[in-house]
């Protein structure tokens, strides 16, 4: 039986009075999950919910949000600041802001792996360069500065911030929307081959359906907040869901080129078949 590493159930976000995300559902296991929808739709704001980075005035509740049974929604600051980083990390959109622009990538990746492990100098120096190489960085970025990366680069060295502590899930949240399209796959099969690699859980958001289709074995799919669709990505292409559907008609390709993208119907209540499924889950 597959580990069950985060299981969610209807959780909501909430800012005064009203619902970013809307009472979703759903579970991460070794398998890698992709979370897609159009930019507002929600996927980022679960992330946050997930690492316990909803700040106020935004208030998280669920029946239920556990990662490997235990109670998130319980954890104080303290036992936060032990699990984040170490049993499950994130990797951000643009390296260009979530990097500190003063200090090294050395730097950075020492510093996310002293706040989890008490190492020596020698074994500390040893863990930073095999995350440099894991993500395919040459030594000398080490004595780098974020500004002075490409964008790709950049990207490689906040995975390796994140994989150095070898969590158990990650979350990478839009990691390739800043890069060309070469380089957004060298990133996800990146992405992919190391959690594989380490047997780690992965969700991975993006508003890429066919791209996250590719390297993911299920799809969530999210509108207004609502999770709308889910199921296996293999059953895309002959998914029922208007909106699903409507988002994997728009993808660009060759044929395409020239022509007018299919628009989305925004009178339908995609709300309407909340949960619905285009494939087992």
């Amino acid at each position: 039986m597959t580990e069950l590493l985060l299981d969610v159930k209807n959780l909501s976000v909430a800012f005064n009075a009203h619902n970013v995300v809307d009472t979703i559902s759903f579970h991460v296991d070794r398998d890698p999950v992709a979370l897609v929808g159009e930019s507002g739709s929600g996927k980022s704001m679960t992330a946050r919910a997930i690492m316990g980075l909803v700040r106020k005035p935004g208030r998280v509740r669920a029946e239920r949000l556990h990662f490997q049974r235990q109670d998130l929604l319980s954890l104080k600051p303290r036992e936060w600041n032990a699990l984040r980083g170490a049993e499950i990390a994130m990797v951000l959109q643009d390296p260009r802001y979530a990097l500190n622009p003063v200090r090294t990538v050395g730097q950075q990746i020492e510093e996310s792996l002293t706040l989890h492990n008490a190492l020596t100098r020698s074994d500390r120096k040893e863990r930073v360069m095999n995350a440099l190489a894991a993500v395919g960085l040459p030594d000398n970025v080490l004595h780098n500065y974020p500004g002075q990366l490409s964008g790709g680069m950049g990207q490689r060295a906040m995975l390796a911030i994140a994989l150095v502590n070898d969590p158990r899930l990650l979350i990478a949240d839009e990691p390739t929307s800043a890069l060309d399209a070469r380089l957004r796959n060298q990133i996800l099969e990146l992405i992919i081959e190391q959690t594989q690699r380490r047997k780690m859980g992965l969700l991975l958001i993006s508003h890429d359906l066919p791209l996250a289709a590719e390297h993911c074995k299920r799809v969530l799919v999210m509108y207004q907040g609502k999770l709308v669709d889910q199921g296996n990505a293999a059953d895309l292409p002959h998914a029922s869901h208007p909106y699903t559907r409507t988002l994997w008609d728009c993808r660009p390709s060759a044929t395409t080129y020239g022509q007018d993208l299919p628009v989305l119907d925004r009178s339908i209540d995609f709300g309407a078949v909340h949960g619905g499924q285009h494939g087992a889950d």
